[in-house]
């Protein structure tokens, strides 16, 4: 199968995003699935528009969005994505919408790929993960909501803020921690990440 893989530059203050970084780090296969790479820019205008092109230009069968949360240590697939921009900080436009709809459409819209699956074979890994039922409300939530629209199977995965050591994400908490606890430990550092969705990938 042909996964297309996005994640995001950086944004506000921060010059690190675990979701982008950790994509230089991902193989070009997993198991029987081969893996295009791409990230997107943190705004709510261009982010749809470069998602399109990224799907039309690489045709992949199944779609994973990943990006990063400041207040979680888990990894956090995202069972839902929610019709609202309402954005605590700018984005790198410098927009920041207050209780904006996304698009004419429903209020929220399911992954249509299912999360559980995933998420159980993380934990059984050893990989802190549990589903959330809240991306936020900042750009994550927005290709969320349009990914989960588009015509093939789409999900969207909150990795854990990492940084370099001695360093410290100052942007991220546009998404909560909210996901509750499990007895897994979080992934400590990039190459931990990156072998976290070796596994979540390979059961797609």
């Amino acid at each position: 199968m042909r996964l297309l893989v996005t994640g995001f530059e950086p944004f506000g203050s921060d010059h690190f995003n675990a979701s982008g970084q950790v994509l230089a780090l991902l193989p070009s296969r997993v198991g029987q699935h081969t893996l295009a790479t791409a990230l997107l820019p943190v705004s709510f205008a261009r982010s749809g528009p470069a998602l399109q092109r990224l799907v039309a230009e690489h045709r992949p069968q199944a779609l994973i969005c990943l990006g990063e949360a400041g207040g979680r240590s888990r990894i956090t697939p995202e069972r839902w994505g929610v019709n609202e921009d309402d954005a605590r900080i700018p984005d790198n436009d410098g927009a920041q919408p207050r209780s904006r709809p996304i698009t004419a459409g429903p209020q929220r819209v399911a992954s249509t790929l299912d999360p559980e699956p995933l998420t159980a074979a993380l934990n059984a890994a050893g990989f802190g993960a549990r589903v959330s039922q809240d991306a936020g409300r900042f750009v994550c939530n927005h290709v969320a909501y349009l990914a989960y629209r588009m015509p093939l199977p789409a999900l969207f995965i909150h990795v854990p803020a990492l940084r370099p050591a001695g360093q410290a994400a100052t942007v991220g908490a546009e998404t909560g921690a909210g996901t509750g606890n499990n007895h897994a430990a979080g992934p400590r550092d990039l190459n931990e990440l990156a072998r976290a969705l070796e596994v979540a990938l390979g059961t797609l």
